[in-house]
């Protein structure tokens, strides 16, 4: 049986932040109607790479999902928003500040109508403080939630991570908030409103670094490699730096191409076994790397080494040579490795799918492995594939109405008004 089995959710959210959420809980087996206005998700047509078909920037983040379109600028559309919210248990936004509000649904008006329905919006920097109706972005929240600051070369500009922590990392806290909150209306009989911001997400995603600046007002940071001073403030960029207890890096490998690297992480236990591997009884008597003291001292020199070493070996014959000394270690996988790797198809990661516009094409899988409950992965929704499917059996309305709210326009873009 599906972990969410019999849960509903009206999923008004679009583009990244959201859908990331919400497929992962259809994933779990939610029935998530996916909520469209009648032209659609915008990322539909964004970054489209087959004419006239859904863009994979939309098919990747909306998989097993229903779609319904509503026009809720007509009042048929916002009661049919009405009859869905009496039934679901969880509804969605991402919208920005005041959307919602304005079309007369705010929090308190939807908790009146289903006082048991858990609320979950997504907003770039909360719904209080100064920065409020400031408009987000994925890019905009790295930098403001600290994660740019402490990412890049030390004396290189601030960098984003390819990852999408303010997207798809606030998409995951919500998913943690919901179920917590569906929890709790289950034993209450009474909803909440579940409020993640971007910002904050990414501040939280920042952690570690936090924890660096907090031990900077007491001391240095042995474990960088760049300088730190007790009382910098500011905590530093450091480039490959592990930022943990032990050092670790990556080291370039031959071809010496741009992905032919292989982190490694040198931890106090291996020391001797890698020291005595790479460079015989001499390295592993040098006083300059004896103790994990001496190694963060003299860190450069000790990559230096490895580098010097690791220059005959690909990244994944150092790999081989390092595996058995129990040294952890991983090369950088590109997009295009990790598409071809057996362990990511064995663990259902990499999944082809089949849609009726674009053909096959490929999406990322399920991280969240539940034994008993194992995903099954369908392509993402047209747009409005399922209205008259949600009508009839979510609402239970019959034709007559159906056909009645389609020529009221309830669920067709409003004609637009002659000059």
């Amino acid at each position: 049986m599906e972990a969410l089995k019999g849960v509903r959710i009206l999923d008004m959210t679009h583009v990244q932040a959201g859908p990331t959420c919400s497929q992962l809980l259809a994933w779990m087996g939610a029935d998530v109607i996916k909520f469209e206005p009648p032209h659609g998700d915008a990322t539909r047509g964004q970054l489209r790479d087959v004419p006239n078909a859904d863009s994979l920037y939309f098919t990747m983040l909306n998989c097993n999902k229903r779609s319904i379109t509503v026009n809720m600028k007509s009042a048929e559309g916002r009661q049919v928003f009405v009859d869905l919210v009496k039934i679901c248990d969880i509804v969605m936004e991402n919208f920005g500040p005041g959307v919602l509000d304005r079309l007369g649904f705010t929090w308190h008006k939807i908790h009146e109508i289903n006082p048991k329905i858990v609320m979950g919006s997504i907003k770039g920097f909360g719904s209080s403080g100064p920065y409020a109706d400031f408009k987000a972005y994925e890019n905009v929240a790295q930098a403001m939630g600290g994660a740019m600051s402490t990412t890049g070369m030390p004396d290189g500009p601030p960098f984003v991570t390819g990852a999408q922590i303010g997207d798809s990392g606030t998409g995951l806290h919500l998913a943690i908030g919901l179920l917590a909150a569906l929890h709790q209306a289950n034993r209450t009989g009474q909803g909440q409103y579940v409020e993640v911001a971007m910002m904050d997400g990414v501040m939280n995603l920042c952690r570690v670094k936090f924890r660096d600046h907090q031990r900077l007002t007491r001391q240095t940071l042995p474990e960088y490699s760049v300088p730190t001073s007790q009382g910098m403030g500011d905590v530093p960029r450091a480039g490959n730096d592990s930022g943990g207890g032990q050092l670790g890096n990556a080291i370039h490998c031959k071809p010496h191409g741009a992905n032919d690297w292989l982190y490694v992480v040198v931890q106090e236990a291996v020391w001797e076994g890698l020291a005595n591997r790479i460079g015989g009884e001499g390295l592993v008597k040098d006083p300059r790397f004896a103790k994990i003291a001496d190694r963060r001292k003299n860190q450069n020199e000790m990559w230096k080494l490895i580098t010097d070493f690791a220059k005959g070996y690909t990244k994944r014959e150092f790999m081989a040579i390092l595996n058995p000394l129990d040294v952890p270690c991983g090369p950088i996988m590109s997009t295009e490795d990790l598409a071809t790797d057996e362990h990511i198809r064995g663990r259902d990661m990499w999944v082809e799918l089949d849609h009726p516009q674009r053909g096959k094409w490929w999406n990322v899988g399920m991280p969240i492995k539940l034994s008993a409950s194992p995903a099954k992965i369908e392509r993402s929704p047209t747009l409005g594939e399922h209205t008259d499917e949600v009508l009839k059996e979510v609402l239970k309305y019959d034709e007559n109405k159906i056909n009645s709210l389609k020529q009221a326009g309830a669920f067709s873009a409003s004609p637009k008004k002659a000059a």
